[in-house]
């Protein structure tokens, strides 16, 4: 068989059934997940904009439902006859998921085991934050933010791949490209690349947006913008705050353009300090004003003021969503949250004034150097919370509260990447103390996460390609669970222990442009309990704490 004959088995152009291709490249742009899922995800759908605009590449749709074999949802071919297939991997829990469409696919899950195509590739968060445990199985890695160059990469696959080059060949074409990471070809840590705005590094110039507004969508029929990307705060738990740097926003008339041209029936702004966006008053009241309803993700207690939950109620708020993250301001100041208990107050004191049903706390337990004092001082600050916001009182006030309890996932390249994470008994322990904080008020519920789960998505987040095995298991058993009796590595190894300063991390493959220096600091100064000062307001400028500075260049 020729390449070229090859190549058109390969791009279904042998089946007389199949769609016509016509010369593109078929691409089957893969989510581990139902069409729910895939409906709500914007860094997917950033990235099927973005591939389907070029003509010269067919791009499917593949969602991987647990029911059947993965298939494209327009053409119905299998996801085997793509030659190229991408999966958007945004959680630790998506490995699974991957395994589990390969093998339900018949492709082979390592690498080394596939000399022939599919080429099958990797994007979304966790390319930058820890790739490692699911490395073994992808042949390309694209490291970084899709808008910044991942077009060009699948168009130079395409030109290679039409012009009869085999496998190999396709990759050593693309392996030096930036964000590009061929395991054994590339040169590492490879850089992420980051899409700056062309007028300033602080501007979101092209913020992501659904492509697909569904009833099927988790946020059914709703039309979901980014605010913002990255944050200024520098919470040292937070790897948002550190793998987005710098921080960007939108502005107010591209969000606007988006907005009149799908015209849809209701808005959901997302991104992660949406307060701290300027526009965000004026959005909303321009939202209002051409009656389109719309909803916010959760907002920090100190940008709530009597004009955004005047805005926010009359557009139909019912729950505001709030994160408290530790049980004591010792804690909330190691951490770097930038919150006093006056603006919490405040902002709970508010939200009762103003008609507000539902309070949601969002708390994290399982801090290095948690003690029992820590939770002592969760009591008493329910209770001012309680008093302030009248929750469970009347009809004056908030009718109900709800913690919601997570256990801390030391996360890589963020401080807390030398952190030991807390055993399951601890977690289990810090729960009892939270409920017994929560238990005498009137009104309070206390959710809490599977503690044996957060450990499992910890050592995912930690782990290095020693647990690629583990996933292979995984897929045979059905779960991460099952998997763990029969593996024989050592989840204490990767959990368990501070790292000392100069231990190499298997997610040093990546290189985000935060400075390793900067976050050792950062751990310091975690443990000295002394706070970082936010990012300047007016962007990077001269500021030379965390390195960023020069990442522009490299991207």
């Amino acid at each position: 068989m020729s390449e070229k004959t090859r190549a058109k088995v390969y791009f279904g152009l042998d089946r007389p059934e199949a769609r016509d291709f016509g010369g593109r490249l078929p691409i089957a742009l893969a989510v581990p997940g139902d069409a729910a899922l895939a409906l709500s995800a914007l860094g997917w759908q950033a990235a099927w904009r973005l591939l389907a605009e070029n003509p010269a590449l067919a791009v499917e749709r593949v969602f991987c439902r647990p029911d059947r074999p993965p298939e494209a949802e327009d053409s119905g071919l299998p996801l085997a006859r793509f030659p190229v297939v991408a999966f958007s991997l945004c959680y630790e829990e998506d490995y699974l998921p991957v395994a589990a469409a390969l093998a339900a696919a018949e492709i082979p899950l390592a690498a080394e085991a596939r000399p022939d195509f599919p080429i099958v590739m990797g994007g979304g968060p966790l390319s930058f934050i820890n790739p490692a445990p699911i490395l073994p199985a992808l042949d390309l890695l694209f490291v970084g933010e899709a808008e910044a160059g991942l077009a060009a990469v699948m168009d130079r696959l395409r030109r290679e791949a039409l012009a009869g080059a085999d496998k190999a060949a396709c990759l050593a074409a693309v392996a030096d490209m930036p964000g590009v990471l061929v395991p054994g070809r590339t040169k590492t840590p490879v850089a992420r690349v980051v899409a700056h705005g062309a007028d300033a590094p602080g501007v979101l110039a092209d913020p992501v947006h659904s492509c697909f507004v569904s009833g099927h969508a988790a946020f059914r029929d709703m039309f979901l913008v980014e605010v913002n990307r990255g944050c200024p705060y520098g919470c040292r738990f937070c790897a948002a705050g550190y793998v987005y740097r710098p921080p960007r926003q939108a502005r107010l008339r591209d969000l606007q353009a988006l907005v009149e041209d799908v015209s849809p029936r209701k808005v959901g702004l997302v991104g992660t300090a949406l307060t701290d966006w300027p526009d965000l008053l004026p959005f909303l009241h321009w939202l209002r004003k051409r009656g389109t309803k719309f909803s916010l993700s959760s907002i920090r207690a100190d940008g709530v003021t009597p004009e955004l939950l005047a805005v926010l109620r009359e557009a139909g708020l019912r729950t505001l969503t709030l994160a408290l993250e530790a049980p004591s301001e010792r804690l909330r100041r190691a951490a770097n949250k930038h919150l006093s208990v006056e603006a919490l107050l405040r902002a709970v004191s508010l939200a009762g004034k103003h008609g507000v049903n539902h309070l949601k706390f969002y708390l994290i337990v399982g801090w290095p150097g948690e003690s029992e004092e820590d939770f002592a001082s969760l009591a008493p600050l329910l209770r001012e919370v309680a008093a302030a916001a009248s929750i469970g009182v009347g009809k004056r006030g908030v009718a109900h509260a709800t913690l919601s309890v997570n256990p801390l996932v030391p996360k890589p390249f963020t401080p807390m990447q030398w952190a030991p994470m807390a055993s399951e008994a601890a977690i289990e322990a810090a729960y009892v103390a939270v409920r017994a904080a929560a238990k005498p008020l009137t009104g309070f519920k206390v959710e809490v996460e599977n503690a044996s789960a957060a450990r499992m998505q910890g050592l995912l987040a930690r782990g290095d390609a020693a647990l690629f095995p583990l996933i292979e298991k995984a897929v045979a058993a059905g779960s991460f669970r099952r998997a763990l009796k029969s593996w024989d590595g050592d989840v204490t190894a990767y959990l368990d222990r501070e790292r000392p300063r100069d231990e190499a991390f298997p997610w040093d493959v990546v290189d985000i442009g935060v400075s390793r220096d900067f976050l050792w600091r950062e751990w310091e100064r975690y443990r000295e309990g002394v706070p970082t000062a936010k990012c300047p307001p007016a962007g990077c400028g001269d500021c030379r704490r965390c390195g960023i500075y020069a990442f522009p260049g490299k991207g």
